[in-house]
C-alpha cells in the first residue's frame, strides 16, 4: 500500500552528480519493475515523497513528469499519480524510444546537451495546429543537441505553451526535457506522451550540427505533451542520426500452459 511504500522508498544521494529528481525518477521505475507498487496503485502524495527525502515538492514534481513522459507512471487532475499498466498502442506495434543519456551511458560514453537556443516565439499556423492554440499565442521555443563523447548524435526543437509568463531559469535548461519544460510553465501536469517515428533526409541545418553531409537518412521522432483534459502543452522534434541509432519493436505470441 501507500502508506507502507513511503517507508521503503530509496534514500536519494544528494552528493552525487547524478540530479536528485533523475536519481528518484529511476527509483521509482526500478520499484514498478520489480512489482514494489502495482499498476493502478497511486504513488504517494508529492508532498509526502518531499518530506520523507528532505526535497522539495518542485524536484518530486520533476521525477514524476519524467516517469509520465515514457508512460510509466499516468495522473488524474485531483486525484494523484497512478502506475499505468503496460500496453501496446492501437497499431499492437511499440518501438523502444528510451532515455537517449541512459541508452549513452549503458554503451560506456558520457552524455552532453548543449543548449544552442532558447525565446519567446509567437505560434505560426503550423505550430498553432500542433499545439491547439491560436495563431500568435506565445510559446516557450529552444533547440538543443545531444552528444556522446564529444560526438553529436541527437538534435532537438522543442516548443510549450508559455501560460505562466515565469521567467526561464538556466537550471531548467540543463537537462530540459520536455515533460518537464512543459510541467514548470503551465498549470497543469503533463499526464500523455505521444511519440511518432518517422523516416527523413537531415536539412542543411541539421546537417551541420550533427557533422553529416546533407540528405543523410536520419530518424526524425516527433512528441506531443498532453495534460489531463487531452489538450497538447508542448510539441517537439528530434532528429536521431541513422547511422549511430537503431530502434527495436519486440512482438510476443501467447504460450500454451499446462
Amino acid at each position: 500500500m501507500v502508506s507502507n511504500y513511503i517507508e521503503r522508498i530509496k534514500e536519494i544521494d544528494k552528493k552525487s552528480i547524478i540530479p536528485i529528481y533523475y536519481q528518484l525518477a529511476k527509483n521509482i521505475e526500478q520499484d514498478i519493475y520489480e512489482g514494489k507498487l502495482k499498476p493502478g496503485e497511486v504513488l504517494p502524495p508529492e508532498h509526502e515523497i518531499a518530506s520523507k527525502l528532505n526535497i522539495s515538492r518542485m524536484t518530486v514534481r520533476r521525477a514524476i513528469s519524467e516517469l509520465v513522459a515514457v508512460g510509466i507512471v499516468y495522473t488524474l487532475k485531483g486525484k494523484g499519480s497512478f502506475v499505468a499498466k503496460p500496453k501496446l498502442d492501437n497499431d499492437n506495434l511499440v518501438f523502444e524510444l528510451n532515455n537517449s543519456y541512459e541508452d549513452i551511458k549503458k554503451m560506456g560514453m558520457s552524455p552532453n546537451s548543449k543548449l544552442l537556443g532558447v525565446k519567446i516565439v509567437k505560434a505560426d499556423t503550423t505550430l498553432a495546429e500542433k499545439l491547439q492554440i491560436p495563431v500568435n499565442t506565445s510559446c516557450l521555443y529552444f533547440r538543443l543537441v545531444l552528444s556522446a563523447d564529444n560526438e553529436p548524435l541527437v538534435y532537438e526543437k522543442k516548443y510549450v505553451v508559455y501560460t505562466k509568463q515565469k521567467p526561464i531559469l538556466e537550471k531548467e535548461l540543463k537537462d530540459p526535457s520536455l515533460s518537464n519544460i512543459a510541467a514548470i510553465h503551465n498549470e497543469q501536469m503533463p499526464t500523455i506522451s505521444k511519440r511518432i517515428l518517422h523516416a527523413t533526409l537531415v536539412s542543411k541545418e541539421e546537417a551541420k550540427i550533427l557533422g553529416v553531409p546533407q540528405n543523410t537518412p536520419a530518424f526524425l521522432v516527433e512528441q506531443t505533451i498532453y495534460d489531463n483534459d487531452k489538450k497538447p502543452m508542448g510539441w517537439g522534434k528530434s532528429i536521431y542520426r541513422g547511422d549511430r541509432y537503431k530502434f527495436t519493436s519486440y512482438t510476443g505470441w501467447p504460450t500454451n500452459e499446462s
